[in-house]
């Protein structure tokens, strides 16, 4: 998601400096104007704005205060701005690290997809002062539709957090809905027209559910990427006694496919685990 990030953010005339793990990603940025640095402390040693989206709370750590992270170079005054899903906790954590050097950390995570990443229509959870908002919200709005502040630095990932809670509970009940009407024997075609026109309509049933018929399980988002979501959520409903029964059976569910060598699939394809547990029952 961070090439169109990147490309949205060139077109839009930034100047724009990026740093991967492997450089051939971001051959996309670079041809069409961005400049290479070889470690994330290069990227901040002029810029202004720093934007991080990697996979998970060990690597923001790793980028952000690293032997070769941005604190090493950062100026007083720079604006980090994490687009990674990662944990509250430790976001607070590194926001206090980064404050004592003058830098200000915001936890901005993203929803909508590589679809929306590229479209530039990403809804963004944003923690932090709203003064530092407003200072990069005209940067925000190249990226994203929706910029919403939910509060101070945390806030935007505990909120991406409920977005995924909220998320699985829809893919798992769009799984349990399609199994049933296959294995009741309802054309599945039908039973999607008439559903998504009815109370359990929602865009991923208008997404998910063709595909699903269609036996597509190609990712719009990785069953692996979900499970890393919701391992961050039960460690977080942990922190804050609110048990989540539904979340860690739709956990257990993941881990089932993510076994079978099938971590790359989509999300969707809990629709398999769910019919498989009908075909147990049957024998």
């Amino acid at each position: 998601m961070g090439s169109p990030m990147a490309c949205n953010l060139l077109r839009a005339g930034y100047t724009v400096t990026v740093h991967n793990r492997t450089k051939d990603k971001a051959l996309e940025s670079l041809n069409i104007g961005a400049l290479w640095a070889d470690s994330p402390a290069m990227t901040s040693r002029d810029a202004d704005v720093v934007i991080t989206c990697v996979t998970d709370t060990p690597d923001v750590e790793a980028v952000l205060l690293g032997p070769e992270g941005v604190i090493q170079s950062a100026k007083k005054g720079l604006i980090c701005i994490d687009m990674s899903t990662i944990s509250p906790t430790v976001t607070r954590q590194m926001g206090k690290v980064l404050a004592e050097k003058g830098v200000q950390l915001l936890d901005a995570p993203i929803s909508g997809g590589q679809k929306g990443a590229i479209e530039a229509k990403l809804s963004i959870m944003i923690g932090g002062p709203a003064k530092s908002i407003e200072k990069v919200r005209p940067i925000l709005q190249v990226m994203g539709r929706t910029i919403t502040h939910c509060g101070p630095l945390g806030s935007g990932q505990t909120t991406k957090l409920a977005n995924q809670v909220m998320v699985i509970h829809t893919i798992m009940s769009i799984a349990e809905g399609l199994a049933f009407a296959e294995r009741a024997g309802l054309d599945l075609e039908i039973t999607l027209a008439a559903t998504s026109a009815g109370a359990a309509g929602s865009h991923s049933l208008k997404v998910l559910g063709p595909r699903i018929i269609a036996g597509d399980m190609k990712p719009a988002f990785m069953v692996d990427l979900q499970l890393k979501d919701l391992k961050l959520v039960m460690e977080y409903t942990r922190q804050i006694h609110q048990p989540l029964p539904g979340v860690a059976l739709a956990e257990q569910l993941l881990q089932a496919l993510s076994s079978q060598g099938r971590g790359r699939d989509g999300t969707q394809a809990l629709v398999d685990v769910i019919r498989g547990l009908g075909r147990e029952k049957q024998v």
